[in-house]
């Protein structure tokens, strides 16, 4: 009895439902022998799908298949030895089949299973003759032994084509992932942020060509892959540089600001990221430095708080300076209020001092407010 089911073995038959031309040509030979060893009119080989019994290989006939409900093969394909049946006309199991009591009245019949590498019988290599016979020993042995090779050139033609069709997904896969490298290498050289891949070691294992550029213009070098980074490192950062480095090692991203090349006409502001890179199975291989340029923002902060340190100065201005005069001349109208100095343009000072006064409160106000909310306003 089987081991398998059904199923499986029609899953199976599906392998071999397609042959190559060359190997059909080479089966049509192999059955044409077999017709003239075992001297029969017919021989086929036979794969039985669902429904339908297929002949893959003929001579004899035109006919390229049949309903498997009519085909001898179903026996044959439930034993591992020969199935012959000497006069099919006499036979219990196929007296009344329509091949036998009709055209073209078959009488003879003997079929050696095909049986796959890894066991599923398929179909069979069988021949067929209009009257009653029998196969001699020697005839037995080659159908049994022509059934075999008739199963390894489609076993053959299957794994070619198998292996034709891994190697193109293969191929396709190789050309996709070329594209997505050559898509991601040219977002990655088009950044302005520089970018370095580093192993444990410091060694660089991949950069950008803001990178590139970035150590040519400073330090007069190519930068190359197997360079250490603490070359391009200066003296006077390298602790921290190493100290970032090692905590990124330990799986955390850490984020640095620093000025490089102080002093150099390649002066500038950098903010670093250290980011532990991971290999397939989760362990730390290397660090990733990701650096933005951010000399034009630390330019602007400085702007800024030289601009706050001046409304600063003038606020101080407003407060005590300005207001000085005024205050003095307040304290003259109280004198000559007091005097009762008789003054046609008394009234007229009194209001001219205090609107004065006035706007200067408001001015110092505004500057204070101005401080206070880091607005930019010019006060006038």
């Amino acid at each position: 009895m089987n081991k398998y089911t059904e199923q499986q073995r029609l899953t199976a038959v599906n392998r071999f439902m397609h042959l190559d031309a060359g190997i059909v040509k080479d089966l049509n030979e192999l059955v044409a022998l077999v017709a003239e060893i075992c001297q029969t009119p017919v021989a086929l080989v036979t794969l039985l799908d669902k429904d339908t019994q297929w002949f893959k290989a003929s001579v004899g006939t035109e006919i390229e298949c049949t309903p498997r409900s009519v085909a001898f093969c179903n026996l044959t394909i439930q034993q591992p030895d020969l199935n012959i049946i000497n006069d099919l006309s006499a036979d219990p199991m196929h007296f009344n089949n329509p091949l036998v009591t009709g055209e073209p009245y078959l009488r003879f019949y003997a079929g050696a299973p095909l049986i796959t590498k890894d066991g599923f019988a398929i179909g069979s290599l069988c021949v067929i003759g209009m009257k009653p016979g029998e196969l001699t020993a020697h005839q037995k042995k080659a159908l049994q032994v022509m059934a075999k090779q008739v199963v390894n050139l489609m076993e053959l033609n299957w794994s070619l084509n198998t292996l034709a069709s891994q190697r193109t997904k293969e191929q396709e896969h190789a050309t996709a992932i070329g594209e997505s490298e050559l898509k991601l290498k040219a977002i990655f050289d088009s950044s302005k942020d520089t970018h370095i891949l580093a192993d444990r070691n410091y060694e660089v294992l991949a950069f950008n060509r803001s990178a590139a550029a970035f150590v040519k213009n400073a330090y007069g070098r190519k930068l190359a892959e197997g360079d250490t980074l603490l070359d391009f490192t200066e003296a006077r950062i390298l602790p921290q540089f190493k100290k970032y480095f090692n905590i990124a090692l330990t799986g955390r991203s850490i984020k640095r600001e620093w000025l490089l090349m102080q002093g150099t006409p390649f002066a500038c502001w950098k903010v670093t990221t250290f980011i532990p890179v991971r290999n397939s199975v989760g362990d730390v291989m290397g660090v990733a430095l990701n650096s933005t340029d951010i000399t034009h923002h630390k330019k602007q902060e400085a702007y800024i708080n030289i601009q706050n340190e001046a409304l600063n100065r003038i606020a101080i201005i407003q407060s005590h300076e300005l207001r000085r005069p005024v205050a003095s001349l307040l304290g003259i109208m109280d004198l000559i209020k007091m005097e009762n100095i008789n003054f046609s343009y008394f009234d007229m000072m009194e209001l001219t001092v205090n609107e004065l006064d006035e706007k200067i409160r408001s001015i110092v106000k505004d500057s204070e407010n101005t401080l206070h909310g880091r607005h930019l306003a010019v006060v006038a």
